[in-house]
């Protein structure tokens, strides 16, 4: 009987593992197919069934991207806004998050409620009062323009709270009778514990920021301050769309959130597997 019941454990592995590849082919079957088609000459591209073979690979796509504009110049401009209001994401969800998990004080439930409820208001309402707060500011085609609005996040406050909440308040207590201020105690004790969902938080956010594509569209009307994103946009023609060209520059735009994601995978699944399960 013990012997049967370990078949079934073996046999249910085996299938667990088989549906995990069958999904992750369903969803990285397109992406590989793009990254190859980036390389193929572009007579290659509507070929049935795919020619992936390596002798006919070409970097001619890549060539005609940085022909297309200053690519490095909007790769920086990228980099800037998703590094920048991602920094300022996680600094103001984390404190956020501990000053809603940690203080008791009047309205702090009807405080995170509303926080909350943001998640429900669509972009497309906030739109125009933002744009009019950012024109009378003057940051209209400015990189600060598509840096702040964002930064401040109900999904990283949500996620940071559910976190905090987690630490012991014995520590916080400890660390009060010893003298240490507020500042200090989220300083030393609550960010080195948070560690795991500030990578999730700092992820989620520099993808969203990356791949931003239409606040910059409407903030943003001059080409020296254009992203990747708005950049790759400018490639679609009217008429005509050159394919080869395209799926080059998406593939360059998708490198550095692929790395981002993969050196900070462990801290995001921790983050975010541990937020979900506190109360």
């Amino acid at each position: 009987m013990r012997a049967g019941k370990e078949k079934r454990k073996a046999l249910g592995r085996v299938v667990h593992d088989f549906c995990a590849i069958a999904v992750c082919l369903v969803f990285l079957v397109p992406v590989l197919w793009a990254i190859f088609s980036a390389f193929q000459p572009p007579s290659y591209l509507f070929t049935f069934p795919p020619n992936f073979d390596p002798r006919k690979f070409s970097l001619s796509n890549f060539q005609a991207v940085f022909a297309t504009g200053d690519v490095p110049r909007y790769a920086l401009n990228s980099l800037i806004v998703a590094t920048s209001s991602s920094l300022i994401t996680v600094f103001a969800s984390s404190m956020a998050g501990f000053a809603l998990a940690k203080y008791r004080f009047l309205g702090r439930q009807f405080t995170f409620l509303l926080i909350i409820s943001v998640l429900l208001v669509p972009l497309q309402v906030l739109m125009v009062p933002v744009f009019l707060v950012l024109k009378t500011l003057g940051w209209i085609n400015n990189l600060i323009g598509i840096i702040i609005p964002p930064a401040a996040t109900a999904t990283g406050t949500f996620m940071m709270r559910q976190y905090i909440i987690g630490i012991p308040d014995e520590l916080l207590e400890a660390a009060r009778i010893d003298g240490a201020s507020h500042w200090k105690i989220y300083r030393h004790m609550i960010l080195p514990l948070s560690a795991p969902a500030i990578g999730a938080v700092g992820i989620l956010s520099f993808t969203w920021r990356w791949n931003d594509y239409l606040w910059p569209l409407i903030v943003i009307n001059n080409q020296q301050n254009f992203t990747l994103q708005l950049s790759l946009a400018n490639l679609v023609g009217t008429n005509t769309v050159e394919w080869g060209t395209l799926l080059a520059y998406a593939t360059l735009a998708m490198l550095p959130v692929l790395v981002v994601f993969l050196s900070f995978q462990r801290y995001f699944l921790k983050g975010s597997l541990s937020g979900s399960v506190k109360g």
